[in-house]
This record gives structure tokens, C-alpha cells and sequence, in this order.
């Protein structure tokens, strides 16, 4: 049974300026809080409405009119695959017009930037190091299955320098290279390993984000950083973040907020929610405490400095190792992109 559940942390300062802290989860809810009962994956293969299915066989015709998707035929793979395309159905209310807008800029974006090329050829050395500015991969899942994400902001701070030296060029790239990864690796491992709305397609992320030891000073000096990252996901990564939990918020949230809510769309906006200094009983009902890492209430051993910490059965599916540099997971098994 899935749940939507709404609290405030009385001993956090005013954040009447937030969004009302929502989050979905599994399994029974904390006694303090209200359930609404909705399906954590409507919107998506296996949860379509009859009208939904309608709107996504439109969606697939106008773009094959418009030659920005290829079916599947003779063997050969689509061009991109249901849960891509109910990414920005979902994104846009499935209102057809909405949708294809922003497929069609997508689609010019990653022509422009040559994407598939960038992530194909990108050095595996300088990819490694780049996840060191970005949500990095805990190697576990929240219990819906979905990719657990952590970002620690005060990690950020002594790498400042080291940030301001990439070209904004290069650092936009980056970005790029990382989100192909969720995509095209991340999302299809975990569509692959055992979750509890298979078949259903994993094409979502749960994201904590740590804001412990984070002075205002380091917010503004990051803040162009955090939003070209934020902007680029929200215009051509729709639908890619499920959950935003801020944990460890500073009383001067209210003031980061201001500076931050216009990097995301409505929709993105009503996924973040804002938990205190003790955010773990409410965690623990979104993530099993062996897959929540300790400093967030969990048994895990993981901190955001480290590799992906694999469950077992990631393990089997990698061959015990997370891969390094750009790679793709496809039809059960790691692969260099092509």
C-alpha cells in the first residue's frame, strides 16, 4: 500500500517559505502523520490510466512524424524507449502539445551538444573526479527501488578552487556526462534488479540532500554551480528526480530558498521536503535502514567521499565492482558505450 505523507519539524525555524514537506513511501506511516493513499508509480509502464495509454501512442506517432523516434523494427532497438518518453509526458500532465515542446528542444539540445558523443568518448579519469561535485551514488535503493543519492554540500567547500579552475564549458558537460549515466546506466541496473513494482522501469532517483556544516557564505559562493546543474535536469532530464529530502537544514534556509526555487519547476518543487537535525525515523520509512547511511539514521557504511556501497544483489549484477568512467547497462550487463 503506497502512501503520501505530510509533517513539520517543529524545532526547525520558520519554513513557511518552503514547499509543505510530502513525501511518498512504503509500509505503514509514523502515527503523526496523515496518509493519502496514492500509487507511488502512476504515470509509469504498468500504472497507465486507458487515457494515458492513449496519450503515449499519440506521443509515439507525432514523433515519428516529426522524425525524432525511430520504432523498433527488425531487431533493431528503439530510439528511445517508453519509460524516456513517459519521463516528459509526465513532466508536461500529459498534455501531448506540452510534452513534444520539450522533447523537440531536448533533442535539439543534445544535437547541439553532442551528447552521445561527449558521454562515448569522455575521459574515464576526469569522469571520476567529476562525480566529486555532484549527487554521488550510495550503491543502494530506497523501497520502491529507485537509486539512493546523497549530496553533502560542505564536501563542496574545500573543492571550491579547485571547481573555479574547470571552464564553464567543461563544468557544463560534466553535468551532462553524469546525467547520461543515471539514465542510460543507473536506471536500467536497477530496473534490472529485484524491486517491488517490477516489471515497472526504475527511471526515478530518491535524493537526500546534507546541508550540515554549510555556511551561507559557501551557499552563495555555490550557487551558480548548484543551479546550472538544477536548470539543465529541469529542461532536458525531466521527471528524473522522485524524492528531494533536505536534511540538516540551517536556520537560514528560508533565505536559500529564495535564491533557489527558480531553478525547478512547479512539480520539482513539491518533491523537496525540508527534514531537521533528526531526520532518520522519517528516512527510515522511505529507505530500509541497511540501505540509509549512518549519518542519516541508517546502519550503512557510507559517506559521500565514497564509492557505491553495492547491496548484494547490485554485486551480482556488476560482478562485485562498480565500473569505472562512462558506461551503459543494457540487456543484463555493463557495456562500454557506443
Amino acid at each position: 500500500m503506497y502512501h503520501r505523507c505530510s509533517t513539520v519539524d517543529n524545532d526547525q525555524n520558520d519554513i513557511s517559505a518552503v514547499p509543505d514537506l510530502v513525501y511518498k513511501s512504503v509500509g505503514m506511516a509514523p502515527s503523526s502523520l496523515v496518509p493519502d493513499y496514492v500509487d507511488f508509480f502512476a504515470g509509469h509502464l504498468g500504472h497507465l490510466t486507458s487515457s494515458q495509454r492513449e496519450v503515449l501512442e499519440n506521443f509515439r506517432a507525432n514523433l515519428l512524424k516529426a522524425e525524432l523516434y525511430t520504432a523498433p523494427a527488425d531487431g533493431t532497438k528503439t530510439s528511445h524507449d517508453d519509460p524516456t518518453l513517459l519521463r516528459f509526458l509526465r513532466a508536461r500532465g500529459f498534455v501531448l502539445d506540452l510534452a513534444q515542446k520539450q522533447f523537440t528542444n531536448t533533442e535539439k539540445w543534445r544535437e547541439e551538444h553532442d551528447v552521445m558523443t561527449l558521454y562515448n568518448t569522455f575521459d574515464p579519469v576526469e569522469f571520476e573526479a567529476a562525480k566529486r561535485f555532484y549527487p554521488r551514488w550510495t550503491g543502494r535503493r530506497d523501497k520502491n527501488g529507485l537509486p539512493l543519492y546523497v549530496y553533502r554540500l560542505a564536501s563542496l567547500a574545500p573543492l571550491q578552487k579547485e571547481l573555479d579552475t574547470v571552464p564553464p564549458e567543461r563544468r557544463y558537460q560534466r553535468i551532462i556526462a553524469l546525467y547520461e549515466l543515471m539514465v542510460r546506466f543507473a536506471f536500467p541496473l536497477c530496473s534490472h534488479l529485484p524491486h517491488p513494482s517490477s516489471p515497472t522501469p526504475i527511471s526515478s532517483v530518491t535524493t537526500i540532500i546534507d546541508l550540515e556544516h554549510i555556511s551561507i557564505g559557501s551557499m552563495w559562493q555555490l550557487r551558480n554551480h548548484l543551479g546550472e546543474a538544477s536548470r539543465l535536469a529541469t529542461a532536458n532530464y525531466p521527471e528524473t528526480l522522485n524524492t528531494v529530502v533536505v536534511v540538516n537544514s540551517p536556520p537560514f534556509f528560508p533565505t536559500i530558498w529564495g535564491w533557489i526555487k527558480g531553478w525547478f519547476d512547479e512539480g520539482t518543487r513539491n518533491k523537496i521536503h525540508i527534514l531537521g537535525k533528526e531526520p532518520g525515523s522519517a528516512l527510515r520509512d522511505l529507505i530500509h535502514v541497511y540501505d540509509l547511511p549512518k549519518p542519516y539514521g541508517g546502519e550503512l557504511e557510507w559517506k559521500f567521499e565514497d564509492d557505491p556501497n553495492l547491496d548484494d544483489d547490485a554485486k551480482a549484477a556488476l560482478s562485485g565492482v562498480m565500473p569505472k568512467g562512462p558506461v551503459v547497462y543494457m540487456d543484463g550487463a555493463v557495456m562500454k558505450p557506443t
